[in-house]
């Protein structure tokens, strides 16, 4: 029998809860706020918190480091309403184990508190800074998923960590969107984010871009350069369509990844590179590597972290739920809109089938 605490200040669905998990020989408490589920954390000494973000007084976000600093061992479930990338991405890099939406399925809320209970957690796990700020004013994601949902969660667990980022998935799925909201969560947000398409430019123009060029390196090169990499310096560095690169571009590459340096075009020695690199394409790389036009090392290279966009089945809603902000953002430039127009245009869109919106 595991000990479960459920802070929300719904008492209704906390009971609801209450009472399934109770028929799970769980032993539930209930709190109706941060500073109460503190307290009766402190006596009860719960396995497990299954903690609300929108309370009257403290949010469950700024409760959360609190919950984490006393109880350090405790797993913790965040669960709301809302469905914007960012709150997940902040929940997650303060400590929380899971995030799950409300209304709840009853089923993902089970197999959460399976997985966590079983799982041990090793002391020297990474922990995440719990001076996370929100992200305002910036592009964002939204989305209903439970695949959009891990994507957000995982965007949170390795967003602090330099490792390098494959992100995939068919065009229009939101790749770029993703990049940049690593770059937004890392540990240099204010850091240049530096975007680049690898299919766009020809060889030698693609290596003058993305390393720089000496005077007089080629042709028309009638002054120096910096290149891409240079420019990212301090911050990321994102290499869209990765897998349209040539042979040898791969190989400089490789380089860049293994070395931390890269040779801009007729310059005599290499510069140093401490930019974080995150690539994304939407073809196999995998499979391309089998048919020997991807090299296999800088494939592995590359994937130390892979996020997986999903296809959108039906984008008829995705455009939905992902244009509901875009009219909230209208409506502040407008002096009056109709209440209608959120519904017609419902209505134009017509349910189709495709990677994007």
């Amino acid at each position: 029998m595991s000990k479960i605490l459920i802070v929300d200040d719904d008492i209704a669905s906390s009971r609801t809860l209450q009472l399934h998990l109770s028929s799970q020989e769980h032993q539930v408490k209930l709190a109706a706020s941060v500073d109460e589920g503190l307290e009766t954390a402190t006596s009860y000494s719960p396995d497990l918190i299954i903690l609300d973000i929108r309370m009257p007084g403290r949010s469950g976000l700024e409760g959360l480091p609190d919950f984490k600093a006393q109880h350090p061992q405790v797993c913790i479930i965040m669960i709301t309403a809302f469905h914007d990338m960012d709150s997940t991405i902040e929940a997650m890099q303060k400590g929380a184990d899971d995030y799950i939406h409300k209304p709840i399925d009853i089923d993902e809320l089970d197999a959460s508190i399976v997985k966590l209970l079983n799982t041990s957690k090793d002391s020297d796990e990474l922990l995440f800074s719990t001076g996370q700020e929100n992200i305002n004013g910036h592009p964002s994601m939204v989305g209903r998923s439970r695949a959009m949902k891990e994507v957000f969660k995982t965007i949170g667990l390795v967003a602090k960590s330099p490792a390098t980022v494959l992100i995939t998935g068919e065009s229009g799925t939101g790749k770029e969107l993703v990049a940049r909201a690593v770059h937004r969560s890392s540990e240099t947000p204010d850091g240049p984010f530096i975007a680049i398409n690898c299919a766009a430019l020809v060889e030698t123009l693609l290596e003058s871009d993305m390393f720089g060029h000496e005077k007089g390196a080629f042709t028309g090169a009638v002054g120096k350069q910096e290149g891409k990499f240079s420019l990212s310096r301090g911050g990321t560095i994102f290499l869209d369509e990765v897998g349209e690169l040539s042979p040898a571009m791969q190989a400089k590459l490789l380089r860049v990844l293994q070395y931390k340096e890269y040779t801009p075009l007729g310059a005599k020695q290499a510069q140093h590179s401490d930019a974080r690199v995150i690539t994304a394409t939407n073809v196999d790389l995998e499979q391309k590597v089998q048919e020997g036009s991807f090299r296999e090392d800088l494939y592995y290279r590359l994937q130390v972290i892979n996020i997986h966009l999903p296809r959108y089945v039906n984008a008829r809603k995705i455009s939905w739920i992902s244009s509901r902000p875009c009219w909230a953002g209208s409506t502040r430039n407008c002096t009056a809109m109709s209440p209608t127009y959120p519904k017609m245009c419902w209505a134009a869109w017509k349910p189709i089938n495709g990677p994007g919106i």
